[in-house]
């Protein structure tokens, strides 16, 4: 499941290709994701949670910079994980573009999302909503880092949106599938030829 967003942050393109080069900082800002291990060579271990309600994610598994053009201001991240209670699995591969922009830097990021065994039952528009909602979060919890860095603030030190879960993320990608159906509703009808 492809999924893109883009983003502007205010900040120059040389300090946010800088911070995109910084893997811990970038997962930092990608909620219920935690960095645990660095194992050299651009790989490193860790773990993302994402809840809904009764239903919670535990994925325990690594990522690793698969390509970092400097020229072009793009990177690429595999990464790969497994349910902790055995629910599946998902891999993900993940594009960053950056480019200058009027008062700051441009980012696209393109996310290709799967997931396999018991967790890729959930659908794909429900998981494509969620996802969708932490790259919303994602792009807020950068600006946010890059501001503090910019003035000088311990990143570490801003508020961040917060983990996936609950009834808010819930909510939110019930929103953006809500969305969706109004947009089909408001098509005009248009009868088949017979």
């Amino acid at each position: 499941m492809q999924i893109t967003n883009q983003f502007q942050v205010a900040q120059p393109l040389e300090a946010v290709w800088n911070f995109f080069g910084d893997v811990p900082q970038v997962a930092a800002c990608l909620p219920g994701t935690e960095l645990t291990t660095e194992l050299g060579d651009d790989r490193y271990g860790g773990t993302v949670s994402i809840g809904l309600g009764p239903i919670k994610l535990d994925f325990d598994g690594g990522a690793e910079i698969t390509q970092r053009d400097e020229e072009n201001r793009t990177i690429s991240v595999a990464a790969s994980g497994a349910d902790r209670k055995g629910r599946g699995q998902a891999t993900l591969e993940l594009n960053a573009s950056l480019a200058a922009a009027a008062g700051g830097t441009s980012v696209e990021v393109a996310m290709d999302l799967q997931l396999s065994g018991p967790a890729a039952q959930y659908g794909r528009g429900l998981v494509g909503d969620i996802t969708a909602v932490l790259l919303n979060d994602f792009a807020a919890n950068v600006q946010n880092r890059l501001a503090a860095i910019a003035e000088g603030r311990d990143p570490d030190q801003v508020e961040q949106v917060q983990a996936a879960g609950g009834v808010a993320i819930g909510l939110r990608a019930a929103g953006m599938g809500l969305a969706r159906v109004v947009r089909r509703l408001a098509l005009p009808y248009r009868p088949e030829a017979v």
